[in-house]
């Protein structure tokens, strides 16, 4: 996919995409899950993105962001939980997770390189829950797992 990085219609100028410096692994592994990633996600269009284009995604008005070779969210530890979606394990930090009315970082954690998905309070609900079901494949044939986070 090429992910038409044309926005479709979008109000909104394009979405900036910022991943931290990368091994040349994590750099192939990135891009090779960019490319497959669909031009809708959970019904939302594929929007206009510039920074580090070959390191994520973003969909919507306002805008899903997914951005690969993320770091490890501060607040996840040995002992924090995770959402499975799919068989992915999603990290959400406990204070977003309470708060249905405020934005969310969903991150998976127990792969390499981990993937985040920034999901706008508006966007909470069905629409983030199809997007993690749609991109759980993706993570899966794309990343490696190197710890489930359950």
């Amino acid at each position: 996919m090429v992910l038409a990085l044309l926005a479709t219609g979008c109000s909104a100028g394009p979405v900036e995409i910022d991943a931290p410096a990368l091994s040349a692994a994590d750099r192939t592994a990135c891009e090779g899950f960019v490319d497959d990633l669909p031009d809708t996600l959970a019904g939302l269009d594929a929007r206009e993105i510039t920074g580090d284009t070959a390191y994520g995604a973003a969909w919507g008005d306002p805008a899903i962001v997914l951005t690969c070779g993320v770091g490890v969210p501060e607040e996840f530890d040995q002992f924090s939980a995770c959402t499975d979606v799919s068989g992915v394990g999603w990290f959400v930090p406990p204070e977003q997770e309470q708060d249905q009315d405020s934005d969310a970082v969903l991150t998976a954690v127990g792969y390499a390189p981990r993937v985040s998905l920034r999901v706008p309070a508006e966007q909470r609900g069905a629409p983030s829950a199809d997007a993690l079901a749609t991109l759980a494949a993706l993570v899966k044939r794309h990343l490696t797992l190197q710890d489930e986070c359950v």
